[in-house]
């Protein structure tokens, strides 16, 4: 641990993590426009202060050693934050597009997800929006350092996270089964019984969709055969196409699922509820982008009233 004279010059640590990047220090200094010899005083620098070798040499050139790796991990993260840094604080009310940075929750629908985002690009500011997908930890854990702007999610921020966070509901709908159009005939026929045996294809357990279909098919006394799990929400659905099984989506999209995949509807089920959060780092919702997708989502996906 570093005590409380040290501190990491960061200026050593970019010469060693463009000199890594180009794969050698003759590169590196052309790249920095500096003497090859500066280079290498700059990375033997950041050695020393380290404690421990991060480049050796090989018959192709340098190559990371074991710290050099775990070194050149932390300098992609720290000057990437700091290029993240310089685009968010020269944003300005100008001609220039304003960035946004989405997470969204790989569970979440792919129909849907696109609905909310779809208000951004009628901003009269030009957007460039970045959307990044993943578990709802890791996006959590962006968010907590300001690399993402908001994350969509089907569940709130676990509130025993160490994370300081704020659950915006956006809105909530039932859910309709679909399946394949041979399938789903067959399931229409006294359902919700049909399903019990049925071939299902379901999302992860920790998903919070999986845990309101099994509350209901527990409440419907029914227990559908599961063929696969899935994290991404698109895969269910190619897998439907294919006769594999059934599966749930929001109604909201039922229709352009119908459209897009060949699939049917077997049944709706407003009962079998699923909500929608826009979850940030901050209580009020400052960022036009962000503005724009948790009212557009309020208002015309799921007709709530602003306040």
């Amino acid at each position: 641990m570093l005590g409380l004279v040290d501190f990491l010059n960061y200026h050593h640590l970019r010469y060693f993590w463009v000199a890594a990047r180009e794969g050698g220090l003759t590169r590196a200094a052309k790249k920095l426009n500096v003497s090859q010899p500066s280079i290498c005083k700059q990375v033997q620098a950041l050695e020393q202060a380290l404690g421990d070798k991060l480049l050796r040499r090989t018959s192709r050139g340098l190559a990371l050693t074991e710290a050099g790796q775990r070194v050149f991990s932390f300098a992609e993260e720290i000057f990437s934050l700091g290029e993240d840094l310089l685009n968010t604080m020269k944003q300005a009310p100008t001609a220039r597009p304003l960035r946004v940075n989405v997470g969204i929750v790989d569970s979440l629908p792919k129909l849907l997800t696109y609905q909310m985002l779809k208000p951004v690009f009628h901003l009269p500011q030009g957007v460039q929006a970045a959307c990044s997908e993943g578990k709802v930890s890791d996006l959590l854990a962006q968010l907590a350092t300001f690399r993402l702007d908001i994350v969509l999610s089907d569940q709130p921020s676990p509130a025993s996270g160490n994370l300081k966070t704020f659950n915006h509901l956006l809105g909530e709908c039932g859910v309709s089964f679909c399946a394949a159009p041979k399938l789903a005939a067959r399931l229409r026929t006294r359902f919700p019984a049909s399903l019990d045996g049925a071939p299902a294809l379901l999302p992860s357990p920790n998903s919070a969709l999986r845990r309101s279909l099994e509350k209901w098919f527990g409440e419907q006394g029914v227990s559908p055969r599961l063929i696969a799990e899935f994290d991404d929400a698109a895969l269910v659905k190619v897998a439907a196409t294919d006769g594999l099984g059934f599966f749930a989506l929001p109604s909201l999209v039922a229709e352009e699922a119908v459209t897009r995949y060949g699939v049917r509807v077997i049944a709706n089920v407003p009962q079998c509820i699923q909500q929608f959060f826009a979850i940030s780092a901050e209580r009020r919702l400052a960022h036009p982008a962000v503005s724009a997708i948790t009212t557009g989502a309020k208002v015309s996906l799921f007709h709530r009233v602003t306040e």
